[in-house]
């Protein structure tokens, strides 16, 4: 079983320590928890960003203060990205903390590109498939914004990040084999013209 990263709790902002780590490292993975889907209604309540080798940062977001050693990190585009379903969570730091987030890599598009076999792209099935293991997705739906997060909460955010690296690889390698690696990240590349356009309210502007 891999092991779980540390997990560091910090309140509003990566601290200067954290951002020092993170940005000497080549690739982070990152995760979000809201209170919602709805980056206009609900609130962005805890960041997860995990070195491979490293500390796992779990930040208590404090929207009215902002984050700006998060921005730092985020718009840092030395550093890969690692997501799984990127759009969302790009959503939500671009809107409630003005996050522009430069050198994505989201899993879940490239699991749709290698994965054809299969309609089940969601980061529990993935891991099952890459690591062998098996997610406790319980506390998924649960209070994101109390003050004190639970254990079990604690528990699953940070296994959310700790797989994305694995998956990355594996995910690349089969891209590479099937000649769709160039496609893949082409879309990657596409997410934050998307995400600008998710923000203005635009729906599906390639409908007939």
């Amino acid at each position: 079983m891999q092991a779980m990263p540390r997990p560091i709790v910090l309140k509003g902002d990566l601290s200067a320590e954290a951002l020092e780590e993170l940005s000497r490292a080549s690739e982070v993975s990152v995760d979000c928890e809201m209170m919602g889907l709805n980056p206009v209604r609900d609130r962005l309540c805890l960041v997860q960003i995990s070195a491979e080798k490293g500390g796992c940062y779990l930040v208590q977001v404090e929207e009215s203060k902002g984050a700006p050693n998060m921005r730092a990190l985020m718009e840092n585009p030395a550093v890969v990205k690692i997501f799984h379903f990127a759009r969302m969570d790009m959503q939500f730091l671009q809107t409630r903390l003005n996050i522009h987030v430069k050198n994505i890599y989201c899993t879940k598009i490239a699991s749709r590109f290698a994965r054809t076999y299969t309609d089940k792209h969601g980061l529990k099935e993935l891991v099952r498939e890459i690591a062998g293991e098996n997610m406790d997705k319980t506390s998924q739906s649960s209070d994101w914004g109390r003050d004190t997060l639970t254990a079990e909460q604690l528990r699953y955010a940070a296994q959310d990040v700790k797989f994305l690296f694995r998956i990355k690889r594996t995910l690349e390698s089969m891209l590479e084999r099937e000649d769709r690696l160039e496609l893949a990240h082409a879309f990657m590349a596409f997410l934050p013209t998307l995400i600008q356009a998710d923000v203005l309210g635009y729906q599906d502007v390639f409908a007939h």
